[in-house]
């Protein structure tokens, strides 16, 4: 706080009074009318006629960034004010190392009178402030236990399952007990928002593509229904952004789920909340009607994972994210320009074009959509063919998959638990060495550390080998939502980014080869729910005879 101007000309006393919603419990001693009418008394009786009256309604008193309290600091830097009076130390704040900060150095310093009455303290008399110290470490008391019995019931009924936030999310409306019900206006606007999500659109193209339909965003619609100007724009009603769309695409309680505890703050002094970690979260499922179905959450949660970026002329591949190098893993990125045609366009390996040690990998991107288009074309016309035997062959090549990653794993694990017991062989007969005299004691530091820290590697990677293992004997193929999707098409001509986000997992691109004196490229269609699918001989000779 800068010291007041010296050429000041009129000052008055300050009356501050505050009330906090929890301090309106405690009835009309603490009210904002009884404060000031206690305030205007003292000072009438004490000859103080010029007075200005400061307050904070509704604020607690751990945080002093309040309109009130600020105005009267500016004051008293302006060197307006000479005396500040409050009802008791409370009402001034509950925070003791600020509160201290004010009454004990600042407003000394510039030499500005405290009084709280209640509590018979005046700075004007020394031995009247020696209790002023107790008083305000027993206010933030109270401030922190208040804190705990807040604290304690909100945790008691966020494990009930109820809603703990106050605000019903978009797409939904409070009914009169606090249950969410689907608002029939706003719905059907997340539908459309996952939808576009699945089609392979980002968050602001999606802001876009709202706002030139002309759809209210959220902050319009609540102020239209309750006259809350939060997130209103008047001058723009349909301005949506990309935070906005991305939070209702993050958000869980459209799968008719409750969350409570996603957030926390860590005091009671503090205002910013933190992320609390999914472990420390509660879930309830089925609380409410679900908008979304499950399935259609987890893809937006797979394509919303991969974090595609649009090319610089502002348009998303349509493979993005799915397309992979057969031989580095790397993704394939889109590469097109403003004078390109669309049979120009093409994917290439990023590894490649990093420098990396990697062929490029190219391949045309209509090229890589009549592939993909053609192998779901045969997958479609397998299962209505023959949906028992597909079932069959998919399960098998599943088990058989599994199995194989099973036992590679397996094999890599004991390969590295052995390892670790020949280091620890090792290392003893280090010690053995050392006592012996036999080696010397920085050899012995060498040679130890370099042992140590190559078992230490090899014990974090069977860590992670053994987690591999346990998740590859409880994967199995998940049959009938691949048959739900495939129902719902019968024999598609053309590849569109919602059909290939509802099938596709991902594609992985071989390197062309040349040998035969015509380019011949290889891609493997990983699908959802099931993985790749190799066509049986039977099957293949048969769609050879179909097309002959």
């Amino acid at each position: 706080m800068n010291r007041r101007s010296s050429n000041r000309k009129e000052t008055w006393a300050a009356l501050y009074v505050r009330l906090s919603r929890d301090d309106d419990n405690a009835g009309d001693s603490d009210s904002i009318t009884h404060q000031i009418e206690l305030l205007t008394k003292y000072a009438g009786e004490h000859g103080m006629t010029q007075y200005k009256i400061y307050k904070d309604d509704g604020y607690t008193g751990t945080n002093f960034n309040r309109p009130g309290f600020q105005e009267m600091l500016a004051d008293i830097e302006a060197g307006m004010v000479d005396t500040v009076i409050v009802k008791d130390m409370s009402r001034f704040g509950r925070n003791y190392l600020e509160v201290g900060l004010y009454t004990e150095m600042c407003f000394p310093e510039l030499g500005v009178r405290f009084i709280a009455i209640s509590n018979g303290i005046d700075s004007a008399n020394q031995q009247d402030n020696d209790f002023t110290p107790l008083l305000n470490i027993i206010n933030e008391w109270y401030c922190r236990d208040t804190s705990k019995k807040i604290r304690a019931v909100f945790r008691t009924k966020g494990l009930s399952g109820k809603r703990l936030s106050t605000n019903a999310p978009y797409g939904y409306v409070r009914d009169q007990d606090g249950t969410l019900l689907v608002d029939e206006e706003t719905a059907p606007v997340v539908e459309l928002i996952y939808q576009l999500c699945q089609e392979g659109n980002g968050p602001g193209k999606i802001a876009r593509m709202l706002k030139e339909r002309d759809i209210p965003t959220p902050g319009t619609i609540e102020f239209r229904r309750t006259g809350r100007t939060r997130n209103y724009h008047p001058e723009d009603p349909c301005r949506w952004t990309s935070d906005t769309v991305a939070n209702i695409l993050d958000q869980d309680a459209y799968l008719g789920r409750t969350t409570n505890f996603k957030t926390t703050r860590l005091s009671y002094k503090l205002k910013k909340t933190v992320c609390n970690p999914p472990e420390k979260w509660a879930v309830f499922e089925n609380t409410h009607e679900a908008i979304i179905d499950r399935e259609s959450w987890e893809r937006v949660r797979k394509i919303r994972a991969q974090r595609r970026r649009p090319t610089k002329m502002g348009e998303m591949g349509m493979f993005s994210g799915l397309a992979y190098c057969a031989d580095c893993g790397a993704k394939l990125y889109h590469c097109r320009t403003g004078s390109w045609t669309c049979e120009q366009e093409c994917y290439t390996c990023s590894s490649y074009r990093t420098g990396k040690q990697c062929s490029a990998h190219y391949i045309r991107a209509v090229v890589l959509e009549q592939l993909v288009l053609q192998n779901i074309q045969r997958v479609l016309a397998y299962v209505q063919e023959d949906e028992e035997t597909f079932v069959r062959q998919v399960m098998e090549n599943s088990e058989r998959a599994r199995k194989s990653e099973w036992e590679k794993t397996r094999r890599e694990l004991e390969k590295k638990q052995k390892r670790i017991q020949e280091l620890d062989g090792i290392i003893q007969r280090l010690y053995e060495d050392k006592v012996m005299g036999r080696l010397t004691e920085a050899r012995f530091d060498k040679l130890a550390c370099a042992y140590e820290e190559e078992q230490a590697g090899l014990t974090e990677a069977v860590a992670g080998l053994q987690k591999a293992l346990e998740a590859t004997e409880e994967q199995a193929a998940n049959m009938e939502n691949f048959l739900k999707v495939v129902r719902k098409y019968t024999r598609p001509t053309e590849l569109t980014p919602a059909l290939l986000r509802e099938f596709v997992d991902k594609v992985v691109v071989h390197a062309p080869d040349k040998s035969s004196g015509h380019r011949v490229q290889r891609i493997d269609v990983h699908y959802n729910f099931i993985g790749e699918i190799s066509f049986s001989p039977e099957y293949d000779k048969r769609i050879k005879r179909t097309t002959a």
